[in-house]
């Protein structure tokens, strides 16, 4: 497994590139621009942190922009940490054996989300290609939020 980043979502985008890149001192490292998914997603990097984001894309913080409006309350403003894993289903397996509920299943072979005790969001990105689409997990339903 391999630390990935932190995603925070942003109210206005300016104001916290003005604050994380400006004021704080970190770099930009890449941008995504979704017109159909109405969002922006931009990955910061710290200075020190440059080559290995530039190398393995992490560690990143994740700045989520939603092009429309919402108010994030109870926290929904800090989004998930996030891991990439050799074996998504692997994965998955052992942390259901262990009593872990898979909140958001791999049913596209490439993403899954859990909740920690304190109910932070946990995301799991299969390594590499997404794995072919497998059961149990393409018949297993979101539980709870993600």
């Amino acid at each position: 497994m391999r630390y990935l980043h932190t995603m925070i979502r942003v109210r206005d985008l300016d104001e916290s590139l003005d604050f994380f890149c400006n004021k704080l001192g970190l770099a930009e490292s890449s941008r995504i621009v979704s017109e159909a998914g109405r969002f922006t997603l931009v990955y910061l990097h710290a200075p020190l942190d440059a080559e290995l984001a530039a190398k393995t894309h992490a560690p990143l913080i994740e700045l989520t922009y939603n092009w429309d409006v919402e108010e994030y309350g109870g926290g929904r403003n800090f989004g998930h940490l996030a891991f990439e894993v050799d074996n998504i289903y692997e994965t998955c397996r052992k942390l259901m054996d262990a009593g872990v509920i898979i909140n958001r299943p791999p049913r596209d072979g490439r993403m899954a989300f859990i909740r920690s005790p304190d109910n932070i969001s946990i995301e799991f990105l299969q390594k590499g290609s997404a794995l072919a689409p497998a059961e149990p997990w393409v018949s297993i339903e979101n539980i709870g939020s993600w």
